[in-house]
This record gives structure tokens, C-alpha cells and sequence, in this order.
């Protein structure tokens, strides 16, 4: 059972590693962190090397089985940042719970499996591994984060040159189905769906979707890191999480309702990890949106920008994590939304209202 700390810090660039001073600053060391979680100044698009230059600046200083998660995209009010998860055994006795972590990589995704039945398997498989070492229930889940690959052109070139197709031929939207695929493997190990509904969904239909998943993808790897963030009664730390969904890009009330039930808890906000898309049907609340139709600026950038708005004033600051691309995370032009918050030690008679942590 890891029960964990969370540091959230600015960056100055994606090469910025200052905040490892903090750890050792609070008596961790590089070795104790679990994941790195950020977000980088580049376009969130197939050719973001911002996310493969953080990447290779912050693994070396990590633990082997520790993970990179790296979203591209800081577009509007985002600021660049990285949030570290560090393991912390040493509990606090006055909490009676508190939320806990696992990371994993799946085995390489050949491309071939990239954003197909392959992929989701893996990513299912993996995360029931997780969920199943922290020992609690689908039921504790309130977050499953991945980072994927994606399809570059010499990929495409390749596979074709054996006789096979790919999922897509075309780089970006490669993405968009690597994505979905990590996500309904999500939601089938958590149990929010089954096969059957899951392959039809692989298939493009977006009437099925996880409100605690959440992936973006990436050139930078070649398998899928995972993350696995949940709460016990096995831990005993102040952070606690609640997870819903944004029905659309301005549903500024779903984010304030989560704020409201983390402010009843005598709460405060550490950290917002929200998805955020176009509407496919190219209307919000029946008025035409231009984001899928700019040949100038790609639709998750549009996206990224109106919702880490939303999430900033929220939280207060901009330093939080969106991410663009919502397929099956979230419904369609939505997005799921998980909140991570800290809480101070209860009195004996204190009555928490959010044990369940879902948000209606």
C-alpha cells in the first residue's frame, strides 16, 4: 500500500527539474517518486518535442519503475508545471484514510496495435495489476492517467511495407485513436463497461465512456505508462480525491459543485487533472463552435485553452492539468475530471460528506 505526497511546481522550460530541490528539501529523495505528471509549452500535437525533451531530462533522475507523464499544450491561462507523486509509508494517525498510487508500463505497443484491440487489452491488463497491488476495489479508483503512443509517418511506411494497415493514416487523428483505446481499456478493467460495448466503441462509436480515465499520446514512447490513484482506509494521509465529469467545454458548474463538495470538507484544492475536446457534433448547447474547422489552429488546442480557463479560476491558479483530446473520457465534447484535495485532521466527531467521492 503507498500512500503518497503531492508536489505541484512551475517550470521554466520542459528541461526544468528545480522542483526535485523541494523533495529533498521535505526529506524525499529522487528515488521516491512515483510519477512525474506535467505540462509543457509545446502544441499537443504529433511533432510536440517539448513533451520528449521533458521526458529525457526527468527520467534519468527517477527510480526504474517510476513514470513520465508528460501532456503537451499550455495554450491561454495554462501555466507549464509538473506535478510529483512521491511515495510516503509514513502516515499520519489523526486521518483515517487517505489516497494512495501505482504506477506500471505496459509491454510495448507494436504499431500495428496502436489504437486497436491490442493496445486496449494492454492497458486493461495493466491497470487491473495496479488496482489489484494497492489493494482496493474499482469502486476506490478515482483517476487512471496514461500516456500512449502514436503512429509517426515511418510507422505508417512500415507497416505498410509488410501488407498491413494501420489504425489510421494520418498522425494526429493516430492520436485521437490511441487515446480511445487506452480509455476503454480503462473503463473495462474498472468495470464501467463491458466488451462488447467496449470493442463497438473501438470501433468509433462514442456512446460509452470512463468519468476517471484520462490519456494522451505521445511520440516519446513506445508503450503505455500508467497511473493509478485512488483512496483506503489502508492510509492515512490528508489527500483526498472525488471524480465527475464536465458535460461540455464551459460547464463551469460541474467544476464549481466539486469545489463546493471539497469546501464542505473544510478542503482545499491541490490539483485539478480534467479532459477536455471539441464537440464532435460541431455545436455547444446548439450554437456552432469553430474548433473543428480552423485549419490554423488544431481543435484540441481550441479546447485545452477554454477549459484550463474554467479550471484555473477554480483552483485559483493556472498551474493545472488539461489535456486535450477526450475520447470515451468523459461524453462526447465533455470531460472527465478528477480533484485532488487536502484536507486538515479530523475532530472525533467530524462527519466526512464526501467518502464516496462521487459527485452526482
Amino acid at each position: 500500500m503507498t500512500g503518497i505526497r503531492l508536489f505541484t511546481a512551475p517550470t521554466s522550460g520542459p528541461d526544468d527539474t528545480n522542483s526535485l530541490n523541494t523533495l529533498l528539501d521535505e526529506g524525499f529523495s529522487p528515488a521516491d517518486v512515483l510519477a512525474v505528471v506535467g505540462k509543457t509549452e509545446g502544441n499537443g500535437c504529433v511533432n510536440d518535442f517539448s513533451r520528449t525533451l521533458a521526458a529525457a531530462t526527468w527520467e534519468p533522475h527517477l527510480d526504474e519503475d517510476a513514470i513520465t507523464v508528460f501532456s503537451g499544450g499550455t495554450e491561454g491561462v495554462l501555466a507549464p508545471h509538473v506535478n510529483l507523486l512521491v511515495a510516503d509509508a509514513s502516515g499520519d494517525a489523526r486521518h483515517d484514510r487517505g489516497v494512495v498510487a501505482a504506477v506500471g508500463t505496459t509491454p510495448a505497443i507494436p504499431p500495428s496495435d496502436v489504437g486497436r484491440l491490442g493496445q486496449m487489452e494492454a492497458v486493461r491488463d495493466t491497470v487491473a495489476d495496479l488496482v489489484d497491488d494497492l489493494g482496493i476495489t474499482p469502486a476506490d479508483v478515482h483517476l487512471v492517467l496514461v500516456k500512449c503512443p502514436l503512429l509517426t509517418s515511418t510507422d505508417i511506411a512500415e507497416l505498410r511495407s509488410q501488407g498491413m494497415e494501420p489504425a489510421s493514416d494520418d498522425t494526429y487523428e493516430s492520436m485521437a485513436r490511441s487515446r480511445a483505446a487506452s480509455s476503454l481499456g480503462i473503463a473495462l478493467s474498472l468495470g464501467e463497461m463491458d466488451v462488447e460495448t467496449a470493442h463497438s466503441a473501438l470501433d468509433g462509436r462514442r456512446a460509452a465512456w470512463s468519468n476517471r480515465a484520462s490519456a494522451s499520446a505521445g511520440a516519446e514512447l513506445d508503450s503505455c505508462h500508467v497511473l493509478v490513484l485512488g483512496e483506503s482506509t489502508h492510509a492515512s494521509n490528508p489527500l483526498r480525491a472525488l471524480h465527475t465529469e464536465m458535460t461540455d467545454a464551459y460547464d463551469l458548474d460541474s467544476l464549481l459543485d466539486a469545489a463546493a463538495t471539497v469546501a464542505r470538507a473544510g478542503g482545499r484544492i491541490r490539483q485539478l487533472f480534467i479532459k477536455a475536446e471539441a464537440d464532435p457534433s460541431g455545436t455547444i448547447r446548439g450554437l456552432r463552435h469553430t474548433m473543428l474547422t480552423d485549419s490554423d489552429i488544431n481543435a484540441t488546442r481550441h479546447a485545452r485553452a477554454a477549459v484550463g480557463a474554467l479550471a484555473a479560476a477554480v483552483k485559483g491558479d493556472a498551474m493545472v492539468y488539461v489535456s486535450g483530446g477526450a475520447e470515451h473520457q468523459g461524453r462526447p465534447g465533455g470531460g472527465s475530471v478528477t480533484v485532488v484535495y487536502e484536507v486538515d485532521p479530523p475532530s472525533a466527531d467530524d462527519a466526512d460528506p464526501t467518502r464516496e467521492g462521487t459527485l452526482p
